[in-house]
């Protein structure tokens, strides 16, 4: 017999319309919360959670007091985007070898030799940084293009990491975890790291970052080793071009690298963040300025069913660059800072969604054995398309002025996703099946 409560509930349209409400937003708290599950169950996943937050952190906040440095001591928004350029020759000459260590080595010991070595690059950043009256311009962009070779090593194995610590049905939950992850950083980073250098100074701002790669690598030692997959042979141009053309016999996975480097070319605006906040309000607008695309892209990230329940992940990855485009011309029309971070929120917001269908993507059509060599590849589009841009930026805005650049690389990012999304049918086409 039904308790009298239900039948109560029944006999009251109101009661229970109440209740079915009530089921909605219960249903509604679910997609806004982070789904756990592959933190509580993979000790080495959590492990390795807890060691990049605290270094991708301390990184950010020394992205900040570098660009910052490089203003301060020439102001020149043209030099500012020449330490993108700078930074991605050593991306672009390291990327592909470091996807082949990545499926020749133990991919856990590469991040941890590699963190180690972002240490010594961030005490030489801190040393120099401690002699402000005789601050080498120089020896930033050196240290930063070292910064950038390391990261280019690094960054494959990182990604390689993650299908060998988790289940494959938990690598959608993984990955939001990390994008998380990665966006807190971009925000609390960037924020402190304008902070510090306001009211501290730029020596304290690398000394943080010091301090958290220590803290990557305890994390890291208490890993266990993750061997490469059975089989792996040395790193050679025959692996590599196995891999290459492993790439370009998937169309939606040409798509994800063309896409973003088309976006990222055109749309990206870091390399005038030092003169608008100069504009704007100084060292603590310009944290302000680093951290609100990553507070729009925590917004998308955390959350724990809705990317699950996209299926069509190459459109997704299409719009999302699209969107990334409109935010960055509304993003040039902004008078106030407070416009501003909204436009630029936006912005990270639609590059979080990109970023998961991307991700998405590449998990669900490449086997392990290619993983270090495909993120490789996956790597130099990532790279070269935010270096290049803000190359792009610095110079279009010392042409032609500042709101020039961004609405005119805005326009040309929506133009270009459009067009590559035309040549592209098969990432149109591009459907997740529910397997891995």
């Amino acid at each position: 017999m039904p308790r009298k409560a239900d039948r109560a509930q029944r006999d009251n349209p109101l009661a229970e319309a109440e209740a079915e409400a009530g089921i909605r937003w219960l249903r509604l708290a679910r997609l806004a919360s982070v789904d756990l599950t592959p933190l509580r169950r993979h000790r080495d996943f959590r492990l390795l959670t807890i060691g990049q937050l605290a270094s991708f952190f301390g990184s950010m906040v020394t992205d900040v007091a570098v660009a910052f440095q490089v203003y301060d001591l020439t102001h020149s928004t043209i030099l500012v985007g020449v330490l993108a350029g700078v930074e991605l020759l050593p991306m672009l000459a390291l990327g592909l070898a470091g996807g082949l260590f990545a499926d020749a080595r133990d991919r856990r010991l590469m991040v941890l030799a590699t963190e180690l070595a972002f240490m010594v690059i961030s005490a030489l950043l801190l040393a120099n940084a401690l002699f402000t009256a005789s601050a080498s311009v120089p020896l930033i962009f050196v240290l930063s293009a070292i910064r950038a070779g390391l990261y280019a090593i690094q960054l494959p194995s990182l990604d390689a990491l993650l299908p060998r610590l988790v289940d494959p049905d938990e690598i959608p939950a993984a990955t939001a975890i990390g994008t998380v992850k990665g966006t807190i950083a971009m925000i609390a980073g960037p924020a402190l790291g304008g902070v510090l250098i306001a009211v501290a100074g730029l020596p304290i701002a690398f000394g943080v970052d010091v301090a958290t790669f220590g803290l990557s690598l305890v994390a890291l030692g208490l890993m266990r080793a993750v061997p490469p997959p059975v089989g792996a042979e040395a790193p050679s141009l025959g692996r590599l071009a196995e891999g290459l053309r492993y790439a370009w016999s998937r169309q939606e996975l040409v798509g994800t690298y063309v896409i973003d480097m088309a976006a990222m070319f055109f749309g990206m605006p870091l390399a005038l963040f030092p003169a608008i906040a100069d504009r704007l309000g100084g060292p603590g607008v310009l944290g302000l300025l680093y951290a609100a695309p990553a507070v729009g892209a925590l917004v998308v990230a955390a959350t724990r069913a809705w990317p699950a329940r996209v299926r069509r992940h190459g459109l997704g990855v299409i719009f999302a660059a699209a969107a990334w485009g409109l935010a960055i011309i509304a993003f040039g029309f902004a008078d106030s800072a407070a416009v501003a971070l909204v436009m630029l929120g936006l912005a990270g917001a639609a590059d979080s969604a990109s970023g998961i269908f991307r991700s998405a993507i590449w998990n669900q059509t490449i086997p392990d054995a290619l993983r270090g060599r495909l993120a490789g590849i996956e790597f130099l589009s990532y790279a070269s398309g935010p270096a290049l841009g803000n190359v792009e930026a610095g110079f279009v805005a010392g042409a032609f002025g500042i709101q020039a650049s961004l609405v005119s690389g805005g326009v040309l990012c929506v133009l270009t996703v459009g067009i590559l999304a035309l040549l592209l049918p098969g990432m149109r086409r591009y459907r997740w099946s529910g397997t891995t």
